[in-house]
């Protein structure tokens, strides 16, 4: 089974700054969704450093709709 590493990496990175980023702003007594926003960002296409393949994104979509149902149901 092949797997897809840049799909992979994108998940990985994604999670990690989104962790980080909410616990500075728990840190601040802000509410750490402005943290995962600000994650959101910083991995974007519009901001320099890392960008995210933009072929990934309808891939990614697919997961946080699994995800979404999941939580919803």
């Amino acid at each position: 089974m092949p797997h897809d590493t840049p799909l992979i990496a994108t998940i990985v990175i994604g999670l990690g700054l989104a962790f980080v980023f909410g616990a500075i702003a728990n840190r601040f007594k802000v509410p750490p969704l402005v943290g995962h926003l600000l994650a959101g960002v910083v991995v974007g296409p519009f901001t320099p450093g890392f960008v995210a393949d933009q072929s990934l994104a309808p891939q990614l979509a697919e997961i946080g709709v699994i995800l979404l149902m999941f939580g919803v149901g």
